[in-house]
């Protein structure tokens, strides 16, 4: 998933209210009480975006007047509230599988493309040890899209960005894969599949936070040094983040439309997807190795 047009760009202020109201009015609709698999995301009304404003001593001129009418600023606020709930309710809902669909989509992977790159266990015990479906598919279709280029599937070190053949900035987390590798890469990503958990944990929660402080960290890059990485967000387990993680799918299609990841790939997503996203990188391989940089922005290249 690529951000809406309508809604990049905008400022940090239009972010701060989106997250303020998110949090006050609550992010699902229940049907059931003490159900949080039932309902779905929610879309504030006026009346509870003023309310939950109010609630925390804030004024909400910017959003509504006292009739109830909206500014633009609140059309556009209301706008996406409503496209938020409906690319989740209807779209990201139903692309992501659960345990026995991604291993047999991995099985059909893996006999028809032959990989030769990892597959990586997962990290269960007995009956559950098994290869990790979802990361498979990804090093598999990565592999298969590649053109030869090499691929860090599985960093141990943390990623930098040189100038002149001298270390520029160094992320400070280790990320889940580098293309071509974890010096200069032209795109990162992070793989969060969850097919075990029983609940949303502060684990499954901090994996959200590590790819915004990763994402901040290439906004500045792009912003003081001209340099552009790509940032890629993959999910999955329909248990774990439908049944048990709405709110922080509301944050991930915030942080997309923040500007902290270019795409969002959602469970089976990845099958029809991620083969054009990574022959787009071999591309930016190819122009960068044609200007003999470290590291040339893709806008520069153009």
């Amino acid at each position: 998933m690529k951000p809406d047009n309508r809604f990049i760009n905008l400022g940090k202020d239009f972010w701060a209210n989106v997250r303020t109201i998110s949090e006050e009015c609550g992010y699902t609709t229940r049907t059931k009480k003490n159900d949080p698999a039932s309902g779905e995301i929610k879309v504030p009304l006026i009346e509870e975006i003023r309310q939950a404003l109010t609630n925390r001593g804030l004024d909400y001129s910017h959003i509504t007047n006292d009739n109830n009418e909206l500014t633009s600023f609140g059309e556009l606020l209301v706008a996406y509230y409503h496209f938020r709930a409906d690319v989740l309710n209807k779209t990201v809902e139903n692309q992501l599988m659960d345990v026995d669909k991604a291993r047999n989509n991995f099985e059909n992977l893996r006999s028809t493309l032959n990989p030769n790159c990892p597959i990586p266990l997962n990290k269960q015990k007995g009956e559950k040890k098994a290869p990790a479906y979802f990361t498979g598919m990804i090093n598999m279709l990565i592999e298969a899209n590649s053109a030869g280029h090499s691929c860090d599937y599985d960093p141990r070190k943390l990623t930098t960005v040189t100038k002149d053949r001298k270390p520029l900035r160094t992320l400070a987390r280790r990320v889940d894969g580098a293309f071509p590798s974890i010096v200069n890469p032209v795109a990162v990503w992070e793989i969060k599949e969850y097919y075990y958990t029983t609940t949303f944990g502060s684990r499954v929660a901090d994996a959200v936070y590590e790819t915004l402080l990763d994402g901040m960290e290439l906004e500045e890059l792009q912003e003081h040094e001209g340099i552009e990485v790509k940032h890629y967000l993959m999910v999955d387990s329909h248990y774990t983040w439908w049944n048990c993680g709405k709110s922080y799918l509301c944050r991930i299609i915030d942080m997309l439309h923040m500007g902290y990841v270019d795409e969002v790939l959602f469970g089976y997503e990845i099958i029809g997807r991620l083969s054009y996203i990574v022959k787009e990188w071999v591309e930016l391989v190819k122009r960068r190795n044609t200007f003999g940089t470290d590291s040339v922005s893709e806008s520069a290249l153009q």
